[in-house]
């Protein structure tokens, strides 16, 4: 089995549809797809009914987080979508999100970039507006020359001359919030360091006794160095470890199915969760 437990559509910040992400899975070769954009559930409706025949789908979210100052983020899978504290959690990240890009584009414009909320609303055509369409504004406009490149101090990482923080959930309740709408918790890209500050071991112990399932080590963000020490981190602290290539469409440079998950620690997610169960296709339109 090919599985990929971390995808994005345009109902965040992927290029893909929901119905076209779950058709290139397919194509991919992929026998599990998740889809988790940012804060967000939107997509799910849509891929299910384009599911083609033989690939699985796994319902998820991308969450945001904030411990300490760092930023981080929270895979989330298969919870119930209309529990209702974590629904409004959602949706109180999600709503901040429009005066943040707002924000950043106040400050780019100080820094002399002529970059426009109408732009970066034409980038997002309707998804969960963030920090990658602001990013491909300034690749249009010929600032840096790939979205990768925006997420530097100079521009958009945490701390950037054009950073903006946003209403982002404590992790600890960002878990409890999950495991009660009957989810499995993962934090994605934990040694992701180009991104800015990275939650250090001993909090990672402490989100571990407070009921995290795993962390995502084979991740296009890790090198060999940090895969090798998460890999042991997961063993110290009981945790599962999952793969994925946080696919974005034409976004980012990684294709589906890049990186995966081992069909043992996905059967342990599915065991795990009691909110939502994966939806086989059954040939999508």
């Amino acid at each position: 089995m090919r599985i990929d437990l971390h995808c994005h559509s345009t109902a965040s910040d992927g290029t893909d549809t929901p119905a076209e992400l779950v058709r290139n899975a397919a194509a991919a070769g992929l026998d599990v797809v998740a889809l988790t954009d940012h804060d967000t559930t939107r997509g799910h409706a849509e891929a299910i009914a384009a599911l083609p025949e033989g690939l699985t789908l796994v319902t998820g979210a991308e969450l945001s987080c904030r411990i300490d100052g760092i930023s981080m983020h929270m895979l989330a899978y298969l919870f119930d979508p209309e529990e209702a504290a974590l629904l409004a959690e959602r949706e109180l990240v999600r709503d901040d999100r429009v005066p943040r890009a707002k924000g950043m584009i106040a400050k780019l414009n100080g820094l002399g970039v002529p970059v426009t909320w109408e732009q970066v609303e034409r980038i997002a055509a309707g998804g969960s507006v963030g920090r990658p369409h602001v990013a491909t504004a300034l690749v249009e406009l010929g600032v840096v020359p790939t979205v990768s490149d925006a997420f530097t101090e100079e521009w958009l990482a945490d701390g950037g001359r054009a950073f903006v923080e946003k209403h982002e959930t404590d992790p600890f309740e960002t878990i409890r919030l999950v495991k009660n709408a009957g989810g499995v918790c993962v934090f994605a890209h934990p040694a992701a360091a180009k991104r800015g500050r990275t939650v250090p071991e001993a909090r990672i112990a402490e989100l571990a006794e407070a009921g995290l399932d795993g962390i995502e080590v084979d991740h296009m963000d890790h090198d060999a160095d940090a895969r090798h020490r998460l890999r042991g981190l997961a063993k110290d602290l009981d945790l599962l470890v999952t793969g994925s290539s946080d696919y974005h469409g034409s976004r980012k440079t990684v294709a589906l199915g890049a990186y995966a998950t081992d069909p043992e620690v996905y059967g342990e997610i599915t065991r795990r969760a009691t909110g939502a169960f994966p939806v086989p296709g059954t040939g999508g339109a």
